[in-house]
């Protein structure tokens, strides 16, 4: 079927990435970009890092593009302010905003929805951070001197909290686990990333659950389940995120943690492609299924959904190693690579100095790095990850790196 309207539903980075690369590729049909936001496509990751930073000119813009750009030189007809509600793919019609969108082609992008707290909707005070609404309102309390309880020791909120101690206020982390990160980089290095908050005076709590958020109107005080109280002005709920899939429930399409595509980011109805957190598709260097939410990830899926939506008859699969990044106080923490592993060994720097890099071993196969303000060599293993190096290489490789620095510090 020839391609002459294509439809991109979320206008966050993977749905932008989607509609430019239909054009730069020289698609020259319709191209509609539908976004629940009222706002232009602006970027995700300085929401919880730069606009929380104490700074004397406010928090930076992180809109992509403008109106005109998108609109005038790029062609894109903007529905924005227009949530998806329902998708028929047997009719290829997508019902946003009261209104139905045909499509020949579509790339759903509709990303994540963060997890709230039932039962908080009332209070005044109680924000996830996802959105750039959601940036703004933790901004202006942590500008008025707010007492900062987070719920969940994640990047979200060790960023959060991180913004907070900027500014010299109390802050609490309040985690259910008892390390923080185990899913994210295992629980050996969640301890050691825990130790950052314990250096810059966060009280971090680990292994408490949380029993009430209480307020008249605003939120005053949150109760644990340990029966501690703490005072605050401002809750910040960072407890993870759900795909944004419940519109797409009677749409027939295959759904399990995601949208479920193929190598080729490919959903199971013809014509439907996804990218970026919605996505969860098979990544052939691993040989299994992943749904990821980082930045790069969402950027590098979305061109290429596009360019297998446009050359269906050579799609190429997308392969990648995961990468991360997040910054606590003044601390770069990267990761590539997968955290499920039989050994965790620290090959550079030392833990408690907080710099070094630790690397995940798989059988024979280096499959991860950790790196804590090392940003020259994580790259280097991300290459080596991707090329399937061995567990013996990936350790000269760091003995060599160690060499080369301790000889430049003589």
């Amino acid at each position: 079927m020839t391609v002459e309207s294509l439809v991109v539903v979320g206008a966050s980075l993977a749905g932008l990435r989607a509609a430019e690369t239909a054009r730069k590729s020289g698609f020259d049909g319709a191209v509609t970009l539908v976004g629940a936001e009222p706002h232009l496509p602006y970027d995700r990751p300085p929401l919880s890092k730069a606009c929380l930073e104490p700074a004397p000119h406010g928090a930076p813009d992180t809109t992509f593009r403008t109106e005109e750009t998108l609109r005038d030189e790029l062609g894109i007809d903007l529905r924005l302010g227009a949530e998806a509600t329902a998708l028929d793919p047997d009719a290829r019609i997508v019902v946003a905003g009261g209104r139905e969108i045909r499509y020949d082609a579509l790339v759903i992008a509709t990303g994540a929805r963060a997890r709230t707290l039932p039962g908080t909707e009332h209070l005044a005070g109680v924000h996830t951070l996802r959105t750039a609404d959601d940036a703004k309102a933790v901004r202006s309390r942590l500008d008025a001197g707010a007492r900062t309880v987070v719920i969940g020791a994640g990047f979200i909120g060790s960023e959060v909290a991180s913004g907070a101690r900027k500014r010299g206020l109390d802050v609490t982390i309040v985690e259910a686990q008892p390390v923080p990160l185990v899913r994210a980089v295992g629980s050996e290095m969640g301890q050691a990333c825990a130790g950052l908050h314990h250096t810059n005076g966060t009280d971090l709590r680990c292994g408490s659950g949380v029993e009430s958020i209480e307020g008249t109107g605003s939120v005053e005080r949150v109760r644990l389940t340990d029966g501690t109280v703490l005072d605050a002005d401002l809750v910040v709920v960072g407890i993870g995120a759900d795909p944004g899939t419940p519109w797409l429930e009677s749409s027939g399409l295959a759904l399990d943690n995601g949208v479920v595509c193929d190598q080729y980011l490919a959903a199971s109805a013809p014509g439907v492609y996804a990218a970026g957190d919605v996505a969860r598709w098979t990544n052939p260097l691993f040989g299994a299924p992943m749904r990821l939410e980082h930045w790069t990830s969402a950027a590098e899926q979305a061109a290429q959904a596009v360019k297998n939506i446009l050359d269906p008859a050579a799609p190429k699969a997308y392969s990648t190693v995961p990468y991360f990044w997040s910054d606590w106080y003044d601390t770069r923490i990267q990761f590539v690579g997968v955290p499920e592993a039989d050994e965790v060994v620290v090959v550079s720097g030392d833990v408690d100095a907080g710099r070094f890099v630790a690397l995940y071993r798989r059988e024979d196969r280096v499959v991860g790095a950790l790196a804590l303000n090392y940003q020259t060599h994580i790259m280097k293993y991300r290459t080596m990850i991707g090329k399937s190096a061995t567990w013996s290489e990936a350790l000269q490789f760091a003995a060599a790196r160690n060499a080369a620095e301790l000889s430049r510090a003589r």
